[in-house]
């Protein structure tokens, strides 16, 4: 056997010695029932029947061909017997090509399944993850979700068709060797059981000291790419021109760089010495059995073919010896991958889809009345609200502004009003209707949303405008743009709307970012429209031309604004004054004015502000 043909070190590998810190620590933190588990394959009863007899079939077919040798090598070679040698050796050919294509039907039948799983898996992942609320996502790396989502899924095809199926295949080819070994010669059979245990220790501390090794190497490499991701991403690159920091970088990755050189040679010598002891020990062993054989105190009985076939037998007994040593670390590395899965799928839905009884629609038309009664929220990592008793009717149609130092809670009560999230106590409803009953396809098509925030797709103009109405001819899709006056811009592109938009958007600035943003929820045409600083990265020129076009579409839309410019907010319908989570003034421009409270005091105090443009204190 070539001693690279070995299973490594890897998760699920039977090269893996001991359990990884990790793995203890994920199934501790959040343990997972084997009775979970085996709930996954119920469905597949029949296929794990179907692979189980597959594996003990094959395995016993591999025990025929020392058997077959022997009688070729002490029979039919010495008797000259043509006719049971081309039967001895056509059985050999035969053997061979049924086993391989039983193997073939194995891996079939248990990566089909595998994936099947792996499918249900991933598409109840997917979902629930996208049930969950913002906060999640805000206290939550992106990449440790994607990770769950892809990578640990995906190790689970490992379980299925490497961990258990291995398991099942290395129990029988070890009971089915020793059995035929025992057979043929006992005396050979024990005195492989007696070098094959120091072999593996050998084994197993060598391959221990290159998976450390490797380890070393590995997170050597992963801060390379790290530094590699940081300075030459568009967003790296700009900010490494702007602070002058090339040699600086330049510096760092040169290091990083030469402590991988020692790192790389340290792990190939590692290597070559596994390598070196596995050769070692694949010539020990035979030659063990070749001395005992030959010595005429031991080796009486023992035939040219009985050496042969035990020989055989024996080499091909040391894989599933090692894999059945590392069972404990396999089903703790496959279990650690069940319990991150599960860890997501167990995480409460905050925000949930109504069912049955409890689902409301909305009468047509739809009117856009908004009401917020009694409403409170807490984050929940928070120690005190964010929004504390509010009651606040928005009137079907009119135009409302939300103003207040930051911090305040506007963009909080926004979140509330598209059911981002929702309230801690007291309800929020459209038309009368509780948003907590409302379907989220129906509650999306009538209130759209537009941030300050903006997201877009690495895809065509086109196709992220459609993004929002898949069904949406291009004319529309134009006139959506006309009205967040970004058509001419799009159309003054070489390739149009047909242009792509980079990653994250950077193929424009973030004032074209937010009117691409804002086409697209105007291609849906929603009756309620919730702006948060929708126009904070427009210059005064382009804000008033957008606000111009938004003030003709929210004639017959409810229109919620959030903004510190006082363009913004002066010709709003209801202009609501927001101090730590509560309200504290509420009325037009003009009265706000007049009363000389808080709003009077957040323009005295913007008028001050440098900009050109007056605008509220923040």
């Amino acid at each position: 056997m070539d001693p690279d043909l070995l299973p490594t070190s890897g998760r699920g590998s039977g090269g893996r010695t001991r359990r990884d810190p990790k793995d203890t620590a994920q199934l501790a933190a959040h343990p997972v029932s084997a009775r979970r588990v085996l709930a996954l394959f119920a469905p597949h009863r029949r296929t794990i029947a179907a692979v189980l007899v597959l594996i003990v079939t094959t395995s016993t077919l591999g025990l025929a061909a020392p058997f077959l040798t022997k009688e070729i090598v002490d029979v039919a070679i010495p008797d000259q017997d043509v006719r049971l040698l081309l039967v001895l050796v056509g059985l050999m050919v035969g053997v061979a090509v049924v086993s391989a294509v039983l193997g073939v039907i194995q891996t079939w039948l248990s990566t089909t399944m595998g994936q099947r799983i792996m499918h249900g898996l991933r598409s109840d992942l997917f979902t629930h993850l996208q049930r969950q609320p913002l906060s999640f996502f805000t206290r939550t790396r992106s990449g440790e979700v994607q990770s769950r989502l892809t990578h640990d899924v995906s190790g689970l095809q490992g379980v299925v068709t490497s961990t258990a199926t291995s398991w099942a295949g290395n129990v029988a080819t070890v009971l089915g060797t020793l059995i035929a070994m025992l057979a043929l010669s006992p005396t050979l059979a024990l005195l492989s059981l007696v070098v094959i245990p120091p072999a593996v220790l050998v084994t197993r501390s060598v391959a221990r000291l290159r998976r450390e090794a490797t380890e070393k190497r590995q997170r050597a490499l992963a801060g390379l790419h790290a530094q590699v991701e940081e300075s030459l991403s568009v967003s790296g690159a700009r900010l490494s021109k702007t602070l002058g920091a090339g040699g600086q970088l330049a510096e760092r990755f040169e290091g990083t760089s030469s402590g991988l050189l020692d790192l790389e040679v340290a792990a190939q010598i590692a290597g070559r010495w596994r390598q070196a002891t596995m050769g070692i020990v694949f010539a020990v062993v035979p030659a063990a059995l070749y001395l005992v054989a030959g010595l005429p105190v031991t080796g009486d009985g023992i035939t040219i073919g009985t050496l042969v076939a035990v020989t055989t037998l024996q080499a091909g007994l040391f894989r599933p010896v090692m894999g059945l040593l590392s069972t404990g670390v396999q089903v703790t590395a496959s279990m650690a991958l069940f319990s991150r899965i599960f860890e997501y799928l167990d995480l409460p839905v905050d925000v949930a889809e109504p069912t049955g009884a409890q689902v409301r629609h909305l009468s047509e038309p739809v009117r856009g009345q908004l009401r917020l009664e009694g409403v409170s929220y807490r984050h929940t990592d928070a120690g005190q609200d964010a929004l504390t008793d509010i009651d606040l009717t928005i009137p079907a149609g009119s135009t409302v502004a939300l103003v207040g130092h930051t911090g305040s809670g506007k963009s909080t009560l926004a979140s509330l009003l598209t059911r981002l999230d929702d309230p801690t106590t007291g309800r929020v409803t459209l038309d009368g209707v509780d948003l907590r009953d409302l379907p989220a396809a129906e509650r999306a098509a009538v209130v759209g949303v537009v941030t300050q925030e903006t997201y877009l797709l690495h895809a065509s103009v086109r196709d992220n405008l459609r993004f929002a109405r898949p069904d949406a001819s291009d004319a529309q899709i134009e006139q959506a743009a006309s009205d967040a006056q970004i058509h001419d811009l799009i159309t003054s592109l070489p390739e149009g709307y047909d242009t792509i938009v980079g990653a994250r958007g950077h193929r424009f600035s973030g004032g074209e970012q937010q009117r691409l943003a804002l086409a697209r929820t105007l291609l849906r045409d929603p009756q309620v429209l919730v702006l948060d600083e929708a126009t904070s990265a427009l210059d005064t020129r382009t804000e008033a031309a957008v606000q111009v076009a938004l003030d003709r579409l929210g004639r017959d839309r409810t229109v919620i604004a959030i903004a510190h410019r006082l363009s913004t907010v002066r010709n709003a319908d209801l202009v609501v004054v927001l101090e730590a989570g509560r309200i504290v003034e509420q009325g037009s421009h003009g009265e706000l004015l007049r009363a000389g409270g808080a709003y009077a005091d957040l323009v005295r105090a913007g008028s001050r502000e440098p900009a050109g443009e007056v605008a509220l204190a923040a």
